[in-house]
């Protein structure tokens, strides 16, 4: 069976009981049985929505065979011989309604059930009177008219379904379309920001750079002069250079990324790379602690990745999920497996996603969008360079990263669901020749 549904009154039912009524005052009026039988009719057809959301599967089979029961008892009651009942293409509407809810085959034995009711009373006819060949040609052809009407209606009913079925298809590709178009125009303003502020950050980290070397080393002569005679000039010099060595790793950091990134490709297994970086973190780390859980799915395939580059955007990612949970600690869980994602290049692409999802109190839902551009960071410290090089890295090695709510339930002790970085590096690179390859990333 087909499933259709109908609201629960349209205006064709009441025109459905417009026209029960007219037939409910054409000859034989005063049967009563024929009233009972047309007001019948009505209450199913007026019925037929409400059966339908009750019963879904069978309702349709309820409603054919009580309109074959009805139709067969209304040419009962309205002829003498009910075979020759003026009312016979009451069996029309049996056969209309399982064209509209079955297929072609199910329509063809629905109405053979009806025609066969219909034949019925042509026993009792033969009892009384002699029936000639042109009343068996007459009575085919009342039964071709059922097959016709009913196979005519069930090939509307089918073509419109294959129509809505086809809009919605298209409807759905649209809305894919448009989701994608809109992912690659939010990718693309991302890496035109990330173009004009990294060749901002260039140009100032280059003026600012020279006057910090003359600060610098005005500070360390005037440390080498003065020595010990003047103690408080010579500590004032040496907050000079301590900060002076502060603000040209600053600058370094801003060169670090605007200048093009240097990868050489090689095929590698991406969790030897990724547990480095674990423990890299994990072995510097001063605070609350944090247990890590690794989930790993096995025999995953190798990865064409920069091993140093990699593990600097693995580090940075488990470093920030570490400072987010530094003042009560937490857990930070680590799934990689293999799956097939689309890219900015390409859909439908093989690849191994690593998900890392910690406790921390997590990222607000407007700043997931900006928090990979310069300068954005949710620390009381830092500026914000970290998440834009590890994004950087990413787009680089054709993959991508992207920021979705944690795993994990708030807790009464006030830690939050935490945050969940997502990133994604293809098993094959359409822009890399297989083995090993260098790469910039600009």
């Amino acid at each position: 069976m087909t499933g259709a549904r109908r609201p629960t009154i349209m205006w064709m039912d009441l025109v459905w009981l417009a026209l029960l009524a007219m037939l409910a005052l054409l000859p034989p009026v005063a049967e009563i049985h024929k009233q009972l039988i047309l007001l019948a009719f009505g209450i199913i057809q007026l019925s037929e929505s409400w059966l339908l959301g009750r019963v879904p599967k069978r309702g349709a089979i309820y409603l054919v065979v009580l309109k074959i029961a009805l139709a067969t008892m209304l040419v009962d009651h309205t002829g003498e011989i009910p075979i020759n009942s003026y009312y016979y293409p009451i069996y029309f509407l049996p056969a209309v309604t399982a064209a509209e809810f079955f297929g072609p085959w199910a329509t063809l034995a629905w109405t053979a059930l009806a025609s066969a009711a219909y034949c019925s009373y042509l026993y009792p006819a033969l009892q009384e009177f002699e029936i000639t060949r042109d009343d068996y040609g007459r009575l085919a052809i009342r039964i071709l008219f059922f097959f016709l009407a009913a196979m005519v209606v069930n090939r509307f009913v089918l073509e419109s379904r294959r129509q809505t079925l086809r809009y919605q298809a298209l409807a759905e590709t649209l809305a894919e379309a448009n989701r994608k178009l809109e992912l690659a125009q939010a990718e693309a303003r991302r890496s035109e920001r990330l173009a004009a502020l990294g060749q901002l950050s260039a140009g100032l980290a280059h003026e600012i750079r020279n006057p910090l070397g003359v600060i610098k080393g005005s500070a360390e002569m005037l440390t080498q002069k003065l020595g010990e005679s003047n103690p408080l000039a010579t500590e004032l010099a040496g907050y000079i250079s301590t900060e002076t060595n502060r603000l040209s790793a600053l600058v370094t950091r801003f060169l670090d990324f605007a200048r093009p990134l240097h990868a050489d490709l090689t095929p590698l297994d991406i969790t030897a790379v990724l547990d480095r970086a674990l423990n890299d973190v994990a072995q510097v780390w001063k605070g609350a602690p944090v247990t890590v859980e690794k989930n790993y799915q096995a025999n995953l395939p190798l990865v064409p990745m920069d091993e140093s580059l990699c593990e600097q955007a693995f580090v940075n990612i488990v470093q920030n999920a570490y400072d987010a949970m530094s003042p009560k600690g937490g857990s930070l869980r680590v799934n990689v497996e293999q799956a097939r994602r689309d890219t900015r290049d390409s859909d439908g692409v093989e690849g191994v996603e690593i998900r890392f999802a910690d406790s921390g109190p997590g990222i607000a839902p407007e700043l997931r969008e900006q928090i990979f551009n310069p300068f954005v960071t949710t620390k009381k410290t830092g500026v914000g360079l970290g998440l834009s090089i590890v994004s950087k890295i990413v787009d680089g090695h054709h993959g991508f990263i992207r920021i979705e709510s944690g795993n994990h339930a708030a807790g009464e002790d006030g830690q939050g669901a935490g945050a969940c970085f997502v990133m994604f590096f293809p098993t094959v690179n359409a822009a890399v020749p297989a083995g090993r390859a260098h790469l910039v990333i600009s």
